[in-house]
């Protein structure tokens, strides 16, 4: 935990803290409740000199996870005072006074506190919800599947909307559900599957839309993914003329971070994400014939354009447009600006928010807000130079996913706000934008399910969709 012995005690110091059933162990001196925080700013610093080495720079981040050795105030100052030496958590009792420790223990549990109000098994009772600003109802305009991972809203008044475990309906102004044909064949296994579906800006004329999957190839026996575009015609009830626009490389036979979201944006391009797939250190500043962990930008017919920021260089992949991504769930065009918006999963905390610019890198995983999922950090950097930093980060973690501007005056006091979907915690978050900064959040619909996606119709009613059982919901406002 101390900041000098990080190369030896990093990870091993939070192992010994973290997992298994919380135990506490009451041969240590009593301390004295009537001690309180007395000085923050003290603790703070602290945690950032002798326990962010391990533990990461973000408080937040450490305390989001089980303990083995319970939360509560005693079993933190226990921890921090006497240590665990034989998991590798050293003692600081000849470091800190009792008083920094109770200030240091304080410390901590404002961070326990804070991700509390994002956890509570309270089902909702109603499909009517009181927000701070209106009062809205959730209808259920579509109740099949499992995942529903996206939705496009067809000229007719109808939608469509995939299911990861690779079917494409189409939901009539009456909510009759057809199936479409024609579907790509996809690798249904992790968060793989079929994903995203955007219409050509032109549909009404050419019937063109995109899908994004899991394309895979077997090869010695190992089956292989990675993240396809494809281009195709809706005609009828079936998916005609379908070819692939894009295949991101390298394959790979991991079964996570596929990105897959896409937008086109006012310029007319096709705009979408691809994460990882896994290779956290490599892919995402590896510009060499490499498409994971970037946001690519073609045009519609798959072609690059001319003012791509790499089209030049013969050894980049030329539709890649920003690089530095983990995993971006969230694409979507800010209508004010023309600016384009990507969100992305952080590892536990750090999932960030961000503008997207030409050529620019967002920095993973060289700086972060987050640390890993087993508790060890990869890196203390949050900023550095050359590195673009987000516009939002969420510690906890919120896990992400879809992302619309209420561009419409259907929902009084949530004009120009951004919608964004939470997948672990099952909300939909309203963000109060000012001057491109999150300068408010409402969490809206707490545990309704995992929220998928959320989007805007050209009917101006936000749609959103929710794992587990798939549903999707029209969200009205109470007397519309």
């Amino acid at each position: 935990m101390i900041k000098i012995l990080s190369i030896t005690f990093t990870g091993i110091a939070l192992m010994a803290m973290l997992k298994g059933p919380d135990k506490v162990n009451k041969s240590y001196l009593p301390i004295k409740k009537t001690e309180s925080l007395i000085d923050n700013k003290e603790a703070a610093a602290n945690y950032k000199n002798y326990c962010s080495g391990c533990h990461g720079e973000k408080m937040d981040a450490f305390v989001d996870r089980k303990w083995k050795y319970g939360n509560g105030r005693e079993d933190l100052f226990k921890a921090i005072k006497n240590g665990y030496p034989d998991d590798g958590m050293p003692s600081f009792s000849k470091t800190f006074t009792d008083k920094q420790i109770f200030n240091l223990s304080d410390y901590i549990l404002t961070g326990i506190e804070n991700i509390k109000k994002y956890t509570n098994d309270d089902k909702p009772k109603s499909n009517i919800f009181k927000t701070k600003h209106l009062t809205v109802r959730l209808d259920t305009v579509y109740a099949k599947g499992e995942v529903p991972w996206s939705m496009a809203f067809l000229p007719d008044g109808g939608f469509l909307v995939t299911d990861r475990a690779g079917t494409l309906n189409r939901v009539s102004k009456n909510k009759e559900v057809t199936e479409i044909k024609g579907v790509p064949p996809v690798r249904v296994k992790g968060q793989g599957g079929l994903l995203d579906v955007v219409l050509h800006p032109d549909f009404a004329k050419n019937n063109l839309l995109y899908l994004s999957y899991s394309k895979f190839k077997e090869e010695d026996k190992k089956t292989y993914a990675t993240t396809a575009i494809m281009q195709c015609r809706l005609v009828g009830d079936e998916l005609v003329d379908q070819k692939d626009i894009f295949v991101a490389l390298p394959y790979a036979t991991t079964a996570h971070h596929f990105g897959g979201r896409m937008a086109f944006g006012a310029d007319g391009y096709l705009y979408f994400s691809v994460g990882t797939r896994g290779d956290e250190t490599g892919s995402p500043q590896n510009l060499i014939d490499n498409s994971l962990g970037k946001i690519h930008r073609i045009k519609a017919d798959g072609s690059i354009p001319s003012d791509n920021p790499f089209v030049n260089d013969k050894n980049v992949v030329p539709s890649i447009y920003t690089f530095g991504h983990r995993n971006p769930q969230g694409l979507a065009l800010n209508p004010k600006d023309n600016t384009i918006w990507e969100h992305e999963h952080g590892p536990r905390g750090g999932d960030e928010l961000n503008i997207i610019g030409a050529k620019k890198n967002y920095g993973w995983s060289i700086v972060s807000y987050g640390i890993n999922y087993d508790g060890t950090t990869f890196t203390n950097k949050t900023e550095q130079e050359g590195i673009e930093p987000p516009i939002k980060y969420w510690i906890p973690s919120i896990a992400p996913s879809g992302m619309a501007f209420v561009n419409t005056k259907i929902y009084k006091g949530w004009e120009d706000n951004l919608m964004i979907g939470s997948l672990r915690f099952e909300y939909l978050d309203r963000c109060v934008l000012k001057n491109n900064k999150v300068v408010e959040e409402e969490i809206l619909f707490k545990n309704i399910g995992r929220v998928r996606d959320i989007r805007l119709a050209p009917d101006g009613y936000l749609y959103m969709a929710v794992e587990n059982p798939g549903r999707v919901y029209k969200i009205v406002p109470v007397g519309k």
